[in-house]
Parts: structure tokens; sequence; C-alpha cells
């Protein structure tokens, strides 16, 4: 078990020494405008419903969920059928709630695909069909209607004594189901000017890409709002034909910057350095010491025809064992140095983590330090 976590640890290490040189090395490659920023007018927009879901062999929402057969009573008396309510048995449908993103571009007619969650103690929605739900916006107004048979990634079976289950049989998805039949009203080409909202909040980044875009369009019609929002106004040349521009710029390269950062999982004790991290003159030393106490008490037995007694003797066994570690002085302007050193101590995944943290502490890692 010992081998298996130090094999592990090395291997976790020499992940991070080869991040760090690939960051060293190689120079700063460009990135796509579309791939770090989006556009304005260029959303999603998310819509809700809650149905039915029938069809069920049996693993439906149980008796006790009140609002499935008070929905089954409202829907089948809507149809014209009159039902007695407490005869209603649910084990064969379930009540979900139906959500579905809506891009602005969605017209009537258009197809979009929908996930399905129950909402009950339904077990499996495996083999059910949606009945006809509608998707309403945050606005509370119809924009698409829903329906058709699930399509459910997972199994669950099972008995008295064992049963088995894979992914998720509560969650399905219809492609496709959902049927657009109202637009948002938006007409993305009559714009005058553009928002563009950058993925980082960096103002090296902004007057970056402020600079690429005023240069591609040969004037000053970009300007940086703030430290992640750029503003375009639309040329002449481009007005009613904004999807021209867009398709234009979107490809632009550009070298996205950012704050130092040293990311911190200590679920996995994974450690992810940034390439611009750096630290000041630090000394360090870190070791374990381990305390182990183990009783072993003796039992000491009489004779078969002995008048004493048993008699139980204490007896304790106590080590001590503390790990010798150097004092390391790292001083470093780059990722390599910085891991170099942490290694030269033979700092395990763990071990990374505190000592960053202290050096947080102290001043000395010029980073923002996040730990998940």
């Amino acid at each position: 078990m010992c081998g298996h976590s130090r094999q592990g640890a090395g291997l976790i290490r020499l992940l991070i020494i080869v991040v760090a040189l690939f960051a060293v090395s190689s120079p700063v490659l460009g990135a796509r405008l579309k791939d770090i920023a989006t556009f304005g007018g260029v959303r999603s927009n998310d819509l809700v419903g809650y149905g039915l879901v029938v069809g069920l062999p049996g693993t439906g929402d149980k008796s006790g969920s009140k609002f499935t057969v008070q929905s089954m009573a409202n829907m089948l008396e809507s149809m014209g059928v009159k039902v007695d309510r407490a005869a209603l048995k649910p084990k064969n449908v379930a009540a979900v709630m139906v959500t579905v993103k809506m891009p602005a571009s969605a017209r009537p007619g258009s197809r979009l695909d929908a996930t399905i969650s129950s909402v009950g103690d339904a077990a499996s929605l495996l083999g059910g069909v949606l009945l006809m739900t509608p998707l309403k916006g945050v606005d509370g107004n119809v924009y698409a209607l829903c329906q058709g048979p699930l399509a459910v990634g997972g199994f669950s079976a099972g008995g008295d004594a064992a049963s088995a289950t894979k992914n998720i049989t509560t969650v399905g998805r219809i492609p496709g189901g959902a049927v657009v039949e109202r637009s948002v009203p938006f007409n993305f080409n009559q714009q005058t000017d553009v928002n563009i909202q950058l993925g980082v909040e960096d103002f090296s980044t902004a007057k970056q890409v402020t600079d690429t875009l005023n240069r591609a369009l040969g004037g000053d019609f970009a300007a940086a709002q703030d430290a992640s929002t750029v503003r375009l106004k639309v040329p002449p040349r481009y007005q009613g034909d904004i999807v021209t521009l867009m398709a234009s710029l979107e490809n632009l390269e550009v070298r996205p910057d950012s704050r130092a950062r040293v990311v911190v999982d200590e679920k996995t004790g994974t450690v992810v350095l940034g390439a611009n991290v750096t630290l000041s003159k630090v000394a360090v030393s870190h070791g374990n010491l381990n305390v182990i106490v183990a009783e072993q008490p003796q039992v000491s037995q009489p004779g078969a025809f002995a008048q004493g007694r048993t008699v139980v003797t204490p007896s304790t066994q106590l080590g001590v064992r503390e790990e010798q570690r150097r004092l390391i002085l790292m001083a470093g302007a780059s990722i390599q140095e910085l891991v170099d050193g942490l290694n030269a101590i033979g700092a395990t995944p763990r071990d990374l983590i505190s000592i960053l943290r202290t050096m947080k502490s102290a001043g000395s890692l010029h980073a923002d330090l996040e730990v998940l």
C-alpha cells in the first residue's frame, strides 16, 4: 500500500515538473477571440416546465407523492375523464421538471434538446414517455412545447437482497424534443454597438483586445469599459450586417494574460502552478515527527494446582522517528526554480500544499493561492 502511495506521489510530482518546464520553455500561444470572450446578444435563455412521464414499468412515483396524483387527476379531467383521486396509483407515472436552453437565434419551429429530471420518488425513468409540457421563460410566457420518449443513459435492477444500478436513471433527455413556438424579440443585426465580455478580468487582456480590434477595423471603434468588457461600435460599412462583422473578428488572435495563480485541490493532492508564479528569497525546512505507542499487555497464568490468580502485566512499546530534512534556501524568479526547490527537500503533493500555504502567509509567494 505504501509503495502505491509513493508511486502516485512521484507521478504527481513528475506532472508538476512537466507542466512547469512546458510553461517556462514554451512561448505564449495566442487564442482566438471567440475562445476567450462572448458577444452581446449571443446568449441562451433558460426555459422550464412541469410535466408527467407515463409508461414506466412500475418504477414511477409512490402512492405518497400527492402532487403526482393531483397532476394525473387534473390532466385526465382536462381530457373529459372523471376520476376518483383516491383510486389513482401513480406507480407507472412520474412527475418531472423539463429544462431547455433556447438560444437567441431560435425561431418558431426550431427543435431543441430537453433534459427531464424526476421531482418525486420515482426509481427510474427508463422506458417512459413525456406528455406534452409547456416550457416557460422567466417572464412567464410559453416559448416551447416538449413531448416524446426519453433516452436514459443507465439502468437499475434488483430484488429483495441485491440490486444493481449504472449511471443515473432518474434523469433523461429527449433529443430535439422541444419545439419552439415563440422566439425572443431581438434583432441581432440592428445593433449599433456590441459588448464583448472577456472570460477573465484582466486590464492587460482588455487593452490588448481593444488594440487588436482597432487595428483590424482601421479606426477607433473599440474601447475598454472595464477589466472584462470591451464595447465595439459597429463601423458604417457593417451597419445592418453585424454577422459578417463578427465572423471577421471572432478569429482574431490575442494573447490573454492573467494574474499569477496557484490552485490546490486538497481532496486529491493536486497542485497546479501558473507560469507567472515567482517567489522571494525564503528558507524552507519541512519534516515530520512520528510517535508510535503500542500497548501489548502480558497475561501471567498460574499453574493448574497453584493457589495463585491470573494477573495482567502492562507492556508498552514506544517508537519515535523524526525525518531529517535540510534547510533549503530558495530564491527564484520562475516556476522552474520553485518546483526544483520544493522537490529538493523531497516534498510530496500533500507537503507541497502545506509549504505553499505557509509561503503565502509569509509573503514570499507572489501569486494568488486558491484552495478548492
